[in-house]
Parts: C-alpha cells; sequence; structure tokens
C-alpha cells in the first residue's frame, strides 16, 4: 500500500494553492492601438477628457472617479473632484499623489508615457465620431465590469433611439434647412466630417461646410458669405461669437436673425461627442424648428 506523507505546513500551502480563486485578468486595447492589462476592474480613476467623464458616469461608476481635467464639469458631483489641470499638460504630481490605478485621457493628451513611466496604468481614448462614441463606451464598460446588456449596449441604444425622435420631430420645413455651426471664432466651423456634422445629417438638415474642408476647419468668413446658410448655430464656449464678421449682414440668417447662439452649458451639450448625443440633438432640432418658423 503505498502512503503519501506530508510535512504539515507544506500540506496546508498546497491546500491554499488548490482553493486560491484563479487570477481575473481584464485587457483592453485603447486608441493608441496599445494593450492594457489589469488584474481587477479599477477603482480609483482620473479622468481627463470631458467626454470620457461623461461616460464613466453614464455607466453609473462615477463614484470611481477620484479627479479630474479642468472641463470636465458633468454632471455636476465631478465639480467637487479634485482638478488635474488640462488634459493636454494635466499635474501628474497630482495625480500621483490621487493614487490611481487608471487614468483616462485623450490620445493627443502629452501626458501618457510620463504616467506610464511612473509606473500608472494609462487608457487613451478619444471619440471624434458617432461610431467612436458607441466603441468608447463599450471599452469603458469592459474596464468598469459593466454587464452590457446593462450597460454600453443599453445606453447606446438609448442614445441613438433619442437621437431618431429628434429627427422625427421636426417639421419638413426644419428639415430642409441650410445650416452653418460654427463651433469657435475664427470662424472654425463643424463640418460634414465631425460628430457635429453627423447629426445634423440624421436630424435631415444640409451642412454648408463639405466633408472635403475636414472636421473643424478654420473658414475665411466670405465662406459663409457665400454659403448663405438660412440657420446659423454657435457653440462658443467663450461667448464672443456674435460679434460680426466682414460682409455677414448680407448673409440670409444674420438679416432675418435666424441664429441660435447655446449658452455655456448648452453649448458643452453640443460640442462633446459623448453620451449626451441625444441631448445634443433634441437641442438642435429645438434650433431648428423655432427658425423654420
Amino acid at each position: 500500500m503505498l502512503r503519501f506523507f506530508c510535512w504539515l505546513p507544506a500540506c496546508l500551502t498546497l491546500m491554499f494553492i488548490g482553493l486560491a480563486p484563479a487570477v481575473h485578468a481584464l485587457q483592453v486595447t485603447d486608441d493608441r492601438g496599445v494593450s492594457v492589462s489589469f488584474t481587477q476592474s479599477p477603482q480609483r480613476i482620473v479622468s481627463l477628457l470631458p467626454s470620457l467623464t461623461e461616460g464613466v458616469c453614464a455607466l453609473d461608476q462615477c463614484q470611481r472617479i477620484v479627479g479630474v481635467d479642468r472641463f470636465s464639469n458633468y454632471p455636476a458631483s465631478v465639480r467637487r473632484l479634485p482638478i488635474m489641470g488640462g488634459g493636454l499638460d494635466p499635474n501628474i504630481e497630482g495625480i500621483v499623489a490621487l493614487r490611481p490605478d487608471l487614468v483616462l485621457l485623450a490620445t493627443s493628451s502629452r501626458a501618457s508615457q510620463r504616467l506610464e513611466s511612473l509606473g500608472i496604468k494609462v487608457v487613451a481614448l478619444e471619440p471624434k465620431s458617432h461610431a467612436d462614441v458607441r466603441r468608447v463606451l463599450s471599452v469603458l464598460g469592459v474596464l468598469l465590469e459593466v454587464p452590457e446588456e446593462a450597460g454600453a449596449s443599453r445606453l447606446w441604444r438609448v442614445i441613438d433611439a433619442s437621437v431618431s425622435a429628434a429627427a422625427q420631430s421636426l417639421s419638413p420645413k426644419a428639415r430642409n434647412s441650410r445650416v452653418y455651426f460654427e463651433v469657435s471664432r475664427g470662424p472654425y466651423a463643424a463640418g460634414e466630417a465631425s460628430f457635429i456634422g453627423e447629426t445634423l445629417k440624421r436630424l435631415g438638415v444640409k451642412n454648408v461646410v463639405p466633408a472635403s474642408l475636414g472636421p473643424f476647419p478654420k473658414l475665411n468668413p466670405e465662406f459663409i458669405v457665400r454659403a448663405n446658410p438660412d440657420v446659423i448655430m454657435i457653440g462658443n464656449r467663450s461667448m464672443q461669437a456674435m460679434v460680426p464678421y466682414p460682409g455677414w449682414g448680407s448673409i440670409q440668417a444674420v438679416r432675418e436673425k435666424r441664429i441660435c447662439v447655446f449658452g455655456v452649458d448648452e453649448s458643452d451639450v453640443v460640442v462633446r461627442p459623448g453620451p449626451r448625443m441625444a441631448e445634443a440633438a433634441r437641442l438642435m432640432a429645438r434650433c431648428l424648428e423655432e427658425q423654420a418658423r
């Protein structure tokens, strides 16, 4: 008869190894193409891009955010969090002091390598289109371990259906409008290739700035004079939007005062590619309907 003898400490060690749960691996690939792995879902997050801050909160995980960039201001609860400067050049020392297990930032941020060299996990995500918003919400859902059907998929279905509902609410006259959308003084416009342009297209209106000029081109004011839009939308947070450009007095929308200037809070909604896109579509639809009367 074969007997097995085991020294007690060693036997206990083997028993605990056998009972120990398998390490839970979590992995995502960010917009840099970098694969980032976690042993567990991040619990202390610094978010350095407003659309990502809003995405985490839209997935009901706002409580995990411990610090934000200076422009992250929605929902109201994040305004009480420590501000880590701008998203492009944040306060590295301040971020380290918060002991985050994840920093969310834009691909354009210059902080990625410095943070990673300090041993901090970084995931760079930067939505620039409707499809990007859907994808980024899905990545955040994986990171936060929010079940797909209760999280990103459900959230996107609500956003998508709400944008469609905003389009269906428009009268034929409003849908026939030719629109110019200015995002900031320059003038810098939201062209057909931008996420704002995508929303306008879904609303059924014509953007006077073609995709060939890029998502957010700086235009010569004369371009808008020649385009002669029916409606002008302005999402300029600086509120300097109504300073007239040369020659704009001849534009039909200016002459007939068919201009919608979105306030500071509304401007944040319409110029951010994130979970509030449905609200942005409703704001634009309301403008179009009011100006079509």
